[in-house]
């Protein structure tokens, strides 16, 4: 799973997110960033409201929860949803000396490399570079 940082930077660099079934987030305040959640229609699911957007835990003992604004959470992207977001700049996925190194090329531009010991981080570095580059 994606490093907290690493979905913070992401984040914070701009990369949005459209909650839906099966998705992981962890509530961003010190007391509860140890748990992660996952988008359940049965369970956790988005409600928008004029005031925010808001996740409703329906049914659930969960600390007597009942909502958490969505802008209080930390989306946790899986590897198949970065790779998503890298779309066509996407080149590959591979090991090199025990890490997991993800490559994406975008025209005209030397090639992206995200490297680390995890697959889920070494993506989120190469989506990181890409949207430095969209921005730049």
């Amino acid at each position: 799973m994606i490093s907290d940082e690493l979905a913070r930077a992401l984040r914070d660099a701009g990369v949005r997110w459209e909650p839906t079934s099966g998705d992981r987030f962890r509530i961003d305040k010190q007391a509860l960033t140890d748990e992660t959640f996952t988008v359940s229609e049965m369970v956790i699911e988005e409600h928008r409201h004029e005031q925010g957007n808001f996740f409703g835990f329906n049914g659930t003992t969960e600390w007597a929860l009942d909502s958490v604004p969505t802008a209080d959470t930390l989306w946790l992207p899986r590897e198949d949803q970065m790779r998503e977001l890298l779309g066509a700049a996407f080149v590959s996925l591979s090991r090199d000396d025990g890490q997991y190194l993800v490559t994406a090329q975008v025209e005209g531009h030397e090639p992206i490399t995200g490297r680390a010991d995890d697959a889920a981080d070494a993506y989120a570095l190469a989506l990181l570079d890409l949207v430095g580059l969209a921005v730049s």
